[in-house]
């Protein structure tokens, strides 16, 4: 496959999206064009293009993404839907290579895979899948980076530092997979250097292999006067609170947090990952130190 020099990112305003464009523009390997809707107000640097859709119109879709040899799409999960149409516009338009917005657990491990919260994401990638059958010179790369350390630790999603008596998941000894912002966007220009390595699969990263337990060992070290007494939360309960909503139609972030937390925690649901491509995609990992720096920044 020829390189990739031409990139459009859709969503690049968000808080994944506009760590992956930081990174896109620090590489200095890539002309770099911004999709963004016709009503945002969002700003972006000057060293990038930026060109103003209708994500409900193919053609205004194809118009944009002519000349560009990779999408990368970081649409929020609100949003998984119109991803089918920019798959559309990137193939008639001559996209090379497409990341959806995957991003997170391993959503094609048996058990997470039938979790509610997933199934847009699998109807992208089977999409994806059929694309690429039938379009030999279209080809996909999905990213897998388990929880999003920095971000989620910031909002209190990983431990509570909030509460006295912050959740531990099925106990907090559960070994899971964790990567800050900066190193997914590190890892998409990892996915964009080695096009031939990264085409039709999978790719999973990760910072850190990390537990719940260490990390409120560390935080206690940072801040030794606070005291946290953490409880013993079952996934399972999680689960079924998430179906309820889902039975009852609500589906947004605060009600898919127990199915989110299934996959990251629960047993056999492949929260750790077992092989990573850290080393195909550049990335080199945090220590010990660096956990402790984001502990402080969260608490701080």
């Amino acid at each position: 496959m020829s390189a990739i020099r031409n990139v459009a990112i859709a969503g690049a305003s968000g808080d994944l999206g506009a760590p992956i464009l930081n990174e896109l523009i620090r590489s200095n390997l890539f002309n770099i064009t911004v999709l963004t809707r016709t009503s945002s107000s969002a700003e972006f640097p000057d060293s990038v293009r930026v060109v103003r859709v209708d994500y409900s119109s193919i053609p205004d879709l194809t118009a944009a993404l002519a000349g560009q040899d990779a999408v990368v799409s970081v649409l929020t999960t609100e949003a998984m839907e119109l991803q089918l149409g920019l798959i559309e516009a990137s193939i008639a338009a001559g996209v090379k290579r497409f990341i959806p917005s995957e991003f997170g657990s391993d959503c094609g491990n048996p058990k997470a895979s039938k979790l509610p919260v997933y199934q847009p994401k699998i109807a992208v990638h089977k999409a994806l899948q059929e694309q690429a059958r039938a379009h030999p010179g279209f080809s996909y790369t999905l990213v897998r980076n388990g929880v999003f350390l920095d971000w989620a630790m910031k909002r209190n999603f990983i431990v509570d530092f909030a509460s006295d008596t912050p959740a531990f998941f099925d106990g907090g000894d559960r070994p899971f997979s964790a990567t800050t912002l900066a190193t997914v966007g590190q890892a998409v220009v990892g996915v964009f250097r080695n096009p031939d390595e990264t085409r039709n699969r999978v790719v999973f990263v990760h910072d850190m292999i990390i537990t719940q337990r260490k990390i409120l060992k560390v935080a206690q070290t940072v801040a030794p006067q606070r005291k946290w007494d953490p409880v013993t939360v079952k996934t399972t309960d999680l689960e079924a609170a998430s179906q309820k909503n889902y039975d009852n139609g609500e589906f947004d972030m605060k009600s898919s947090m127990g199915f989110l937390m299934r996959a990251v925690f629960g047993e056999g649901y492949g929260g750790e990952f077992k092989n990573v491509d850290n080393e195909l995609l550049g990335i080199t990992g945090k220590t010990d130190n660096d956990l402790k720096a984001l502990v402080q920044e969260a608490l701080a």
